[in-house]
């Protein structure tokens, strides 16, 4: 699932492939997708990026003469757990590009697309971040920091610290490998309390008598969880590639692969939180682990795990009856894929209510953020969410 890394990443690889590009002609959308049209047409206009958190906004700029005479366009998105921006030869567009902006002639004949293939990935006009979200881990550090600080009488912090984690009001750039990867090197209890955990932040202070540089060697060498999100996050986007993706023998994903430590990785432990997330872990859960839930403990099997194995727990099957079971007792067809209820900014709005698969397929020339194995076909066998969010806010 993209986080926050990986969203600054995507935004760093649209201004950089398409920095040098004109584009021209009408937004295209997929005729699949439940996203807004965007009524957009200019002869002449540029696209540039912006991240914030988990959210990357996309800015239609045209140039000075291009007809019709047009306003500069914002649209804000959210990758949902398998969004991308790809850059492709406009006639070998790529399954589930859901939305296409055409270079316009004489230059080279691209198209800049949103592919996303499990479609939980959403767009809004207006170029607005969404509301309730709080500051950027990655690029607001001091204001994320005091608006942590200043809320930790808010209910969000009586729940497990990795839980609270994932609350985009407060810890917006934040998802699931980033919170077992800070948890760990801090030697955290996933089910502690969260309010347990950052209220001695708001003690912390540093000595007067140390000078700056004695300060900023002992906040380095001694981060805190705040500090962490900032910093791991960092990490991530100083790797390169596209950070957080599912492909397997992907050059792109190699460093960010070497670069886990918890996450997924041989002889860490796992549990599910209240929201039914995968959170992996060392040592003990913490008070507040969940009754009667199973630690699983990843085996080593010798080599490198493929980052198929690191991603989250999938739900338990259905144990509603069969369709032949259905029909004996006669009780109504359930369809195959059902709209999920609407989530919040507080538990992880882009998990999957679902599982789903998908067939690699396609060359693709340029690439930013994770992408996904697309299948040969658009959206097939996949369910959509209405309503963004990854973490309730809790993406």
């Amino acid at each position: 699932m993209p986080e926050g890394p990986e969203l600054h990443l995507a935004s760093r690889f649209v201004n950089e492939a398409c920095g040098g590009l004109v584009f021209g002609g009408c937004v295209e959308k997929s005729p699949i997708s439940r996203n807004p049209e965007v009524p957009f047409e200019s002869s002449a206009y540029r696209i540039s990026a912006s991240a914030r958190g988990k959210e990357l906004r996309l800015t239609l700029s045209p140039l000075p003469g291009a007809q019709p005479p047009q306003e500069p366009l914002a649209l804000v998105f959210r990758f949902g757990m398998s969004g991308s921006f790809q850059l492709v030869p406009r006639d070998m567009l790529p399954p589930h590009a859901h939305l296409r902006f055409y270079t316009a002639p004489p230059g080279p004949r691209l198209a800049l697309c949103f592919v996303d293939i499990r479609r939980f990935g959403h767009w809004d006009l207006g170029g607005e971040w969404q509301p309730g979200r709080g500051p950027c881990v990655l690029l607001e550090y001091e204001q994320f920091r005091e608006n942590v600080l200043q809320n930790l009488a808010d209910k969000a912090f009586d729940r497990p610290i990795c839980e609270a984690l994932l609350d985009q009001r407060f810890f917006n750039g934040i998802g699931n490998y980033l919170r077992a990867e800070i948890l760990y090197r801090l030697r955290i209890p996933p089910f502690e309390k969260a309010r347990t955990v950052l209220e001695a932040l708001q003690q912390r202070r540093p000595s007067p008598a140390l000078t700056l540089s004695q300060k900023i060697r002992a906040k380095l060498q001694n981060p805190d969880l705040l500090e962490l999100c900032h910093s791991v996050s960092k990490e991530v986007v100083q790797l390169g590639g596209k950070g957080y993706g599912p492909e397997i023998g992907e050059e792109d994903f190699a460093a960010f692969r070497a670069w886990l430590r918890c996450y997924g990785m041989p002889g860490m432990s796992s549990l599910q939180d209240r929201h039914g997330r995968t959170i992996w872990f060392q040592g003990d859960p913490g008070p507040l682990a969940p009754k009667g839930g199973k630690s699983h403990k990843k085996k080593s099997k010798g080599l490198q795990q493929g980052p198929e194995d690191r991603t989250e727990d999938p739900p338990p099957p259905s144990k509603a009856p069969s369709r032949t079971r259905r029909a004996r007792r006669g009780l109504p067809e359930q369809t195959t894929a059902q709209q999920p209820k609407g989530t919040s900014l507080q538990q992880d709005p882009e998990a999957p209510p679902v599982t789903e698969k998908g067939r690699g397929g396609g060359n693709l020339v340029l690439s930013g953020g994770p992408s996904s194995a697309s299948s040969s076909g658009e959206g097939k066998g996949t369910t959509e969410m209405g309503s963004p969010g990854e973490e309730g806010m809790a993406v």
